[in-house]
């Protein structure tokens, strides 16, 4: 890439991007409204349905594996 290819690409990307202001602010704080939307959501589900099934089946999966090899109980308390 030359300079000259440089030179046209950073013009280029100085008309398509407008200038940022440095002391520009969002229009209103989303803070608020996040939280509300996480204490309708938390206020909404049972607390068993918190747990995504996916780590019931991986912790159905330990059970298994440990009652089939309990020799591997000490490794697996080792790598906690």
């Amino acid at each position: 890439m030359t300079a000259h290819d440089e030179d046209r690409i950073k013009e280029l990307l100085q008309q398509a991007l407008p200038p940022v202001d440095p002391d520009a602010e969002p229009a209103r704080d989303l803070w608020p409204a996040m939280l509300r939307r996480l204490d309708s959501a938390a206020a909404t589900r049972p607390a068993l349905r918190r747990v995504p099934w996916l780590d019931w089946a991986l912790l159905a999966g330990l059970i298994i594996f440990i009652a089939v090899f309990p020799a591997t109980i000490p490794v697996l308390l080792y790598y906690l």
